[in-house]
């Protein structure tokens, strides 16, 4: 399969789920070309973004385990 450019948005307000988001990304380290993390104190909120070089299946995979996660909302935008 192809590999395609893509960015995760996630959204965390549960503080415990944010080490399970660092192992999954730990998991998928080789498709990750970057990724930033901003805590958003004033609404209690963490946003990250997540940019890949991966097969969709891969980033589709990703993105599905950490929107399961409690407190978390996952979105992935996918290059042309």
């Amino acid at each position: 399969m192809e590999n395609r450019v893509a960015i995760i948005a996630i959204l965390v307000t549960e503080k415990d789920s944010v080490s399970t988001i660092n192992d999954l990304l730990h998991e998928y380290a080789d498709y990750i070309i970057g990724r930033l993390g901003l805590p958003y104190r004033q609404k209690q909120v963490n946003i990250i973004s997540v940019v890949l070089d991966a097969p969709q299946d891969k980033v589709s995979a990703l993105a599905g385990k950490i929107g399961k996660l409690p407190g978390v909302t996952a979105q992935t935008i996918f290059s042309k």
